[in-house]
């Protein structure tokens, strides 16, 4: 088979041919150089590492002029801190990783030994999304990297001056035929997805996921999936509604709810929605006393997404919901794109805001009557990214787990299992596909290759034809064993 070959087309743009450049000096390096060492790759995790940490305010500032306003304290912690935690857990565990890993031989093939060696698969192309710009390039990269893989990252347009630091800062450590990032919009983006790369990861909304699949199928590209959907929110009756409150008021209110796996919607206990909004509007305003000029609460990233969330508000409204803001200093947002946490009551299924992910501070309530009925409704929508019960009883948990399909389950917690590196992180059917963090993302970016070696002594050559009464007779016997 010919390798795949990118041809340069000298009518598009010079950023495209310059991609198209960077990407035939990445696959000529890989051909050169196609199984780095272990110490090869923990000296290129600590590279990254050092200067991640250099460049820490400069990434937390940068991500912030891109929203409006983003908390400098979220970024640190959920991104950089994050990253930084992920990369020592992969200089720690890749060794024993790349070693082969020994198989049976069953008796039919023997004498042999068989073996899986993991080769990293060549060059991986990787598209950020705008919400955790930092965590979502820095952590593919770092599991390709520790699979041995050279990297190209398209950065969001919308996160213009976190792109830009990111290609300054990667580019001090690294060659551009070993790491390399592109920013831009239209025809970048269109073309970097058509790139024959070995390995395609995208995060981002299901729509364009479907076009970045297309895409990639052209070249049978292998992709990973990162999408998103309506994660729900179960709070079980015997629990605590103050304790539901303070965890789900965490996941929803970081980054202004613009995070894939935050909780899309609660399923309460009927007859207690009321005591989960005393709840919840107590906790934030716990958190955000303000909120128009407190350096702690995230605006919405831009005018679309603004206007998006407030057309899901006026459409719920229009069909009979009831909106609750909790602001707890009763500021006025008029002319920002900070949003007050917002909650929506009396919820009918063909209000948009049950139709789409929502991705903003607004958080419908709906009351169910029991467990099962809960799971019901969570069983009868897509597979989301991640499911969240509230529960202390281990029992209901379990059945929980097993009576529900998602990417992830948080059992009493919201969010914070994607920061857990040792738990793989993905989707499931509609909110994704394949899996990346811990072990899971190694194998994601490796080459499983199965090994067998024969000795000298060739025990097969007592099978080959002319087939004769003595094999029939073995064969006849193995059979009826």
């Amino acid at each position: 088979m010919v390798a795949n070959v990118v041809h340069l087309d000298t009518a598009q743009s010079p950023a495209v041919a310059e991609m198209q450049r960077i990407f035939q000096a990445q696959k000529s390096a890989f051909r050169s150089q196609p199984m780095l060492s272990a110490e090869d790759r923990v000296s290129q995790l600590q590279r990254l590492r050092d200067i991640i940490a250099r460049y820490q305010d400069q990434l937390a500032q940068a991500v912030s002029e891109d929203f409006g306003h983003r908390s400098l304290d979220e970024t640190k912690f959920a991104e950089i801190m994050t990253s930084l935690e992920g990369i020592k857990y992969y200089q720690k565990n890749l060794r024993a990783w790349m070693r082969p890993q020994k198989r049976h031989v069953n008796p039919l093939h023997l004498p042999a030994k068989a073996r899986v060696v993991f080769q990293p698969l060549g060059v991986v192309g990787v598209i950020v999304p705008w919400n955790y710009p930092i965590f979502l390039a820095i952590g593919p990269l770092m599991a390709a990297l520790a699979a041995g893989n050279r990297v190209m990252i398209k950065m969001s347009g919308f996160t213009p001056r976190l792109g830009d630091t990111m290609k300054t800062m990667l580019s001090e450590v690294f060659s551009d035929d070993l790491v390399a990032v592109f920013t831009g919009r239209g025809e970048i983006s269109e073309a970097f997805s058509h790139l024959p790369f070995d390995q395609l990861t995208f995060t981002g909304s299901t729509q364009v996921g479907k076009t970045v699949m297309a895409a990639a199928a052209a070249n049978l590209t292998p992709v990973l999936l990162e999408l998103g959907g309506k994660s729900p929110a179960v709070i079980h009756e015997s629990f605590p509604m103050a304790d539901a409150a303070e965890r789900i008021a965490f996941g929803k209110c970081w980054n202004a709810g613009q995070t894939c796996v935050a909780p899309d919607y609660v399923l309460c206990p009927r007859g207690r929605s009321q005591e989960f909004v005393n709840a919840l509007t107590a906790q934030i305003g716990k958190m955000y006393p303000t909120m128009l000029d407190n350096p702690d609460y995230t605006s919405v990233i831009n005018d679309k997404q603004y206007r998006r969330l407030q057309n899901y508000l006026q459409d719920a409204k229009e069909r009979g919901a009831r909106i609750i803001e909790i602001n707890p200093s009763h500021e006025s947002f008029e002319n920002t794109r900070k949003m007050p946490v917002t909650l929506v009551l009396d919820i009918t299924p063909d209000m948009q805001i049950m139709q789409n992910e929502i991705f903003g501070p607004v958080l419908p309530v709906i009351e169910v009557n029991s467990l099962d009925e809960a799971l019901r409704f969570v069983n009868d929508r897509p597979r989301p990214l991640a499911l969240y019960y509230f529960d202390y009883n281990e029992a209901r948990g379990e059945y929980v787990a097993s009576h529900t399909h998602s990417g992830g389950l948080g059992i009493n917690e919201v969010v914070s299992h994607v920061g857990v590196e040792d738990l793989p992180f993905g989707g499931v059917g509609p909110s994704g596909m394949g899996r990346y963090h811990g072990q899971e993302g190694f194998l994601t970016y490796s080459n499983a290759k199965g090994v067998l070696e024969k000795p000298k002594f060739y025990a097969l050559r007592y099978f080959l034809p002319p087939f004769n009464k003595g094999l029939h007779k073995f064969m006849k016997a193995y059979l009826l064993r």
